[in-house]
């Protein structure tokens, strides 16, 4: 049975998508085939979507990080055809084919039953970006914090992208953005390669390669598989690396002219000081050369009729 999905795809590195028509037997593996109702269009979509950030890890691929809708199929304990369900995370849009398509195929513990109060509208109108959120405040709940406890202290409020802007320059959109994926083996798609005896596992770390099968690299087609994965990451994470380099040249060369302008008004603000003053100086001189030769006037105009009265006796 066909079905209608967005499709991305790369050349060279350039992102295209097209909406294409495609066959189950296409969608990855999973035990829960769901009917796909709703999907967001999330800021790491627009990312995806665009290439602007590797978030797509390996092509083609279905983008979408989330959806909502029905089971068709399922051989997971616990959800049952009919059942509505959210997905989100797990992979979807990285490494595994998400909602913007008219199904998908997961495995069963990545979905959520929806309550019966919420429709799968309401549950991608909420979407990731609302569900994170209110997992972050049970978070803070648990934690004790309530409204009694007065006031606190937010920091490293720049989303759960791993974005960062900083406000570089005196005017509007003068700012220095940074996207930080997760560069570690699980974030780069890399615990999914199978090892033979240490090798993989040596290269990865340990918690990578626990959760590697054995015997997938004995294989030729597996072994050139596993080699433009690691591949792939290394150029990731070399670009990344020349990426935070030019951001940081970029802040340092900002923090100098910023210094070299505060010493320039600081400068300036010194000799404006020192101005004034000279000026205050002035007038005060000026004034008491005007009171003293006012006082030696008055002095003047009483020797004279002391010297009438004395002609006169």
């Amino acid at each position: 049975m066909t079905f209608t999905a967005l499709l991305a795809t790369k050349t060279d590195k350039t992102v295209s998508t097209t909406l294409v028509e495609m066959n189950e037997q296409d969608l990855m593996p999973g035990d829960v085939t769901v009917a796909v109702d709703y999907s967001t269009v999330n800021y790491k979509d627009a990312l995806a979507v665009t290439g602007r950030a590797d978030v797509i890890r390996q092509f083609p691929l279905i983008p979408g990080i989330d959806f909502a809708g029905t089971v068709e199929a399922s051989t997971y304990p616990g959800i049952s055809a009919g059942d509505r369900v959210v997905g989100n995370g797990w992979g979807l849009s990285q490494t595994h084919h998400g909602g913007y398509a008219q199904k998908a195929r997961v495995k069963g513990e990545w979905l959520i039953k929806l309550p019966e109060a919420f429709s799968t509208k309401d549950a991608m109108a909420i979407g990731t970006a609302g569900y994170t959120a209110m997992l972050s405040i049970l978070a803070l709940e648990h934690g004790g914090l309530t409204p009694q406890r007065g006031e606190i202290l937010v920091t490293g409020a720049n989303g759960g992208v791993g974005s960062i802007a900083i406000q570089a320059g005196a005017n509007k959109n003068q700012v220095v953005s940074l996207f930080i994926f997760t560069a570690n083996a699980k974030g780069m798609g890399l615990t999914n390669i199978a090892q033979t005896g240490n090798s993989v596992t040596s290269l990865l770390g340990k918690s990578a390669g626990t959760s590697l099968q054995k015997g997938g690299l004995m294989t030729h087609v597996a072994a050139e598989s596993a080699i433009t994965l690691i591949s792939s990451a290394i150029d990731r994470i070399n670009s990344l690396r020349a990426e935070l380099g030019a951001k940081q040249n970029r802040l340092e060369r900002t923090l100098n002219f910023v210094r070299v302008q505060t010493e320039n008004q600081q400068a300036s603000e010194s000799r404006i000081r020192d101005l004034d003053f000279a000026d205050e100086v002035v007038t005060f001189t000026k004034n008491q050369i005007l009171q003293q030769a006012g006082t030696a006037a008055l002095a003047q105009a009483n020797v004279a009729p002391q010297t009438v009265l004395q002609l006169l006796r």
